[in-house]
C-alpha cells in the first residue's frame, strides 16, 4: 500500500476503493467493505480490507457532517456525499465502530504496518475518525 500519511485517504488502496462511489447511489459500497472485514472474521486481517474500511467510515462520517479535514484526496468522495446525503443508519455506524475496532486490533495487517513507522500517530488518526462517526448534538 503506498502511504503518504496516516488519515484515511492518505494511500493508494482507500482512493482506488474511492472511485467505486461513482458506480452507486448508496451506502452499498460502504457496506461492502465492512461485509469483506466481517468476512474475515477473527482471522488476520489484510491490509487492503482494512484500508477499505477506514475509507468506509470516512464516507459516514462526512455523511454525518464531519469531515474532519478537506483535501485533494478526499475531494472526489466530498462531491459524492453532497450528491447523495444519505443518512447512515445506527446499525451501520454501529458496523463502522466495530471495523475501526478490529483495524486497530492485533489481527491487522494495517496495525502491523504502522506498529514501526508512526503507530502512535496513526492510533491517533484512527481515534478521531472514530470521534466524527458519532453523530452531532
Amino acid at each position: 500500500m503506498g502511504a503518504w500519511g496516516v488519515r484515511a485517504f492518505d494511500n493508494d488502496t482507500a482512493n482506488d476503493w474511492a472511485y467505486g462511489l461513482d458506480e452507486v447511489r448508496d451506502l452499498s459500497l460502504v457496506e461492502a467493505a465492512f461485509a469483506a472485514l466481517e468476512a474475515v472474521g477473527a482471522d488476520f486481517l489484510e491490509q487492503d480490507v482494512g484500508a477499505h474500511a477506514l475509507a468506509a467510515c470516512e464516507v459516514l462520517a462526512r455523511l454525518l457532517g464531519n469531515p474532519g479535514y478537506q483535501d485533494a484526496y478526499t475531494e472526489k468522495v466530498d462531491q459524492w456525499v453532497a450528491a447523495h446525503p444519505l443518512k447512515p443508519s445506527p446499525k451501520l455506524l454501529a458496523r463502522a465502530e466495530a471495523a475501526l475496532d478490529r483495524v486497530l486490533g492485533n489481527e491487522s495487517e494495517l496495525r502491523e504496518e504502522w506498529q514501526d513507522v508512526g503507530e502512535d500517530e496513526w492510533r491517533q488518526a484512527v481515534e478521531e475518525l472514530r470521534q466524527r462517526l458519532r453523530p452531532q448534538r
